[in-house]
C-alpha cells in the first residue's frame, strides 16, 4: 500500500490518511511517499511500518548507529538533525493548541544541544542465553526482546567505546557465579568519574570488579567505578572504594551538585545548564522574594535560584532526594533554603494555604505534569509569576489551560532538545498573573 505522509505525531510516527482512517506510519517523515505494511487495525486508526521510500523527504539522513530500528532507543536518527527541532516545535504548539487551546504570546527559540554523546546516564538490560552466553543491550521497539549492542553514538564517547568491557566483565562475573542473576547495569557518567552498577541477586566478586574497573580506565582514560545493587540492599561500591565522587557542575551559578547512582539527575548534562539558566531567567527571583520550587529533586533549579539571595522553599515527594537536596544545599554554602517532603500529587487548595504566600514559583514535575497543584492554586496564595518545566507537552497544554482559567497570562515557552533522535520533548513556560482591570 501507497500513501504520503503529511506530519509527524507525538511519537514521532509519521501520520498519513487511507481511506479515510489515519494511519500512523513507524520510519516515516513528512512529504514522504512511502509504501507501507498495515501491524495493527482499529475501528478510528492503524499502525504501520514503512517497507520502501518511493519519494524520500529532503531531510532524510542515513542512520548513524548499526543497530537503529531494531533498538527501541531511538526513533528519528532518520531524519536531519535541524529538521528533527524543527519537528519537535511543531508538534509542541499542535499540543498547546489542540489539548490545552493554548498559545503563548510568544515562542522562545528551541535550543539545539549537541547531536550525538550527550547521554551521561542510561540503563542497559542484561540477558543471558541457554548457552549462557551474556547479552547486553536495550530492549527492541515494542517487545521485551533485548538488541545487543556494541556501541551507541548517543553516550558519551568514552562509554560507547566500553560496552564491549562490560560486557566481557558481565561474562566472567556469570562463568564464575551462574547463580547470581543479572538484570541490568546502570552507567553513570560525572564529571570526575564514570559509575557502572550492576543489578545483581548475589555480591559481586571484588577481583573481578577491580580488574575491570582497571581496563576501562586504562582503555578509556577516564576514571571509572564498578558497584552493584543487590535485593533489599542500597547500592554500594565495589572497585575501587575510593574514587571520586560522581557530581555535575552549574558553572553560570558556580554550584558543585553530587548525586549518586540511582539519583534522578538529567540526562543531558550540558542541556541542562542552559535549561536552568532559561528557567532562573523567566523567573528573575529577586532578594525579598518568597519562591517555590516544586517538585524539586536534588535541588537542580532550588540552588541556582538562591543564588539570588530570595527565600527559596523546595518541596519533593521522594524524602531521599530531600536529603540529599539539603546535603548539596550544604555543600555549596547556601542558608536560604527550606526543604520539606510532601506528595504534590495530593495538593488540595487547604495544602497551599499551609504553604503560605510565595511570589513566584517554578514547577518541574515529572511526565503526569502538576495538574493537583495548578487546580489547587487560589486567592490569595496565587504567585505572581510561574514558570513551568515541562517533560511532556501533553500535560503542560492541560495545566497551561487550568492556569489561563485562573488569570493567568501565557507570556512565553520554548522547546530544548534535550533528546535528540527520540520523540521527547522538553519545554519551559512562563506564566504571569494578570491586574485585575476595574
Amino acid at each position: 500500500m501507497q500513501t504520503t505522509i503529511h506530519s509527524l505525531d507525538y511519537e514521532a510516527r509519521g501520520v498519513a490518511r487511507v481511506g479515510g482512517k489515519t494511519v500512523f506510519v513507524q520510519g516515516a517523515l513528512p512529504l514522504e511517499t512511502v509504501r507501507i505494511r498495515i501491524t495493527q487495525e482499529k475501528a478510528s486508526f492503524a499502525l504501520a511500518d514503512t517497507e520502501a521510500v518511493i519519494e524520500a523527504s529532503p531531510f532524510r539522513v542515513q542512520a548513524a548507529c548499526a543497530h537503529y530500528g531494531e533498538c527501541g532507543g531511538c526513533a528519528l536518527q532518520h531524519a536531519d538533525f535541524a529538521a528533527q527541532v524543527a519537528y519537535k516545535q511543531r508538534v509542541f504548539e499542535e499540543q498547546l493548541q489542540r489539548i490545552g487551546k493554548v498559545q503563548p504570546a510568544v515562542y522562545l527559540p528551541p535550543i539545539y544541544g549537541n547531536a550525538w554523546g550527550y547521554r551521561s546516564r542510561t540503563r542497559l538490560s542484561v540477558h543471558i542465553t541457554r548457552e549462557g552466553k551474556v547479552r547486553l543491550g536495550y530492549q527492541a521497539k515494542h517487545s521485551h526482546r533485548i538488541v545487543p549492542v556494541s556501541q551507541c553514538p548517543v553516550l558519551p564517547p568514552h562509554v560507547s567505546g566500553s560496552l564491549h568491557l562490560i560486557r566481557e566483565m558481565l561474562q566472567q562475573i556469570h562463568d564464575q557465579m551462574p547463580k547470581n542473576r543479572l538484570s541490568a547495569v546502570d552507567i553513570c557518567a560525572g564529571e570526575a568519574v564514570t559509575a557502572c552498577s550492576i543489578q545483581c541477586s548475589r555480591p559481586l566478586p571484588e577481583p573481578i570488579a577491580r580488574q575491570t574497573a582497571e581496563r576501562l580506565q586504562q582503555h578509556s582514560g577516564t576514571a571509572w567505578q564498578i558497584g552493584q545493587q543487590c535485593p533489599k540492599q542500597p547500592a554500594q561500591a565495589i572497585a575501587p572504594k575510593n574514587a571520586p565522587e560522581l557530581y555535575y557542575t552549574l558553572p553560570e551559578f558556580n554550584l558543585h551538585m553530587p548525586f549518586r547512582v540511582g539519583d534522578f539527575t538529567q540526562i543531558n548534562l550540558p542541556m541542562n545548564a542552559q535549561m536552568v539558566a532559561r528557567a532562573v531567567r523567566l523567573l528573575d527571583p529577586q532578594p525579598h522574594e518568597r519562591i517555590a520550587d516544586l517538585f524539586c529533586g536534588l535541588g537542580n533549579f532550588t540552588l541556582p535560584l538562591a543564588r539570588s539571595g530570595a527565600r527559596i522553599v523546595g518541596i519533593e515527594g521522594a524524602d531521599s532526594l530531600t536529603r540529599r537536596a539539603q546535603a548539596n544545599a550544604r555543600r555549596n554554602g547556601l542558608d536560604n533554603i527550606e526543604f520539606s517532603t510532601a506528595d504534590l500529587f495530593d495538593t488540595q487548595p487547604d495544602t497551599v494555604a499551609q504553604w503560605g504566600r510565595f511570589d513566584k514559583m517554578l514547577l518541574d514535575p515529572p511526565r503526569a505534569g502538576a495538574l493537583a497543584v495548578v487546580q489547587s492554586l487560589h486567592a490569595p496564595y496565587l504567585p505572581q509569576r510561574i514558570v513551568y518545566v515541562s517533560c511532556n507537552p501533553a500535560t503542560l497544554a492541560r495545566d497551561a489551560a487550568v492556569l489561563v482559567g485562573k488569570g493567568y497570562a501565557f507570556r512565553a515557552a520554548g522547546i530544548l532538545n534535550l533528546f535528540p533522535h527520540t520523540a521527547h520533548i522538553e519545554a519551559v513556560a512562563w506564566f504571569e498573573r494578570q491586574a485585575k482591570t476595574l
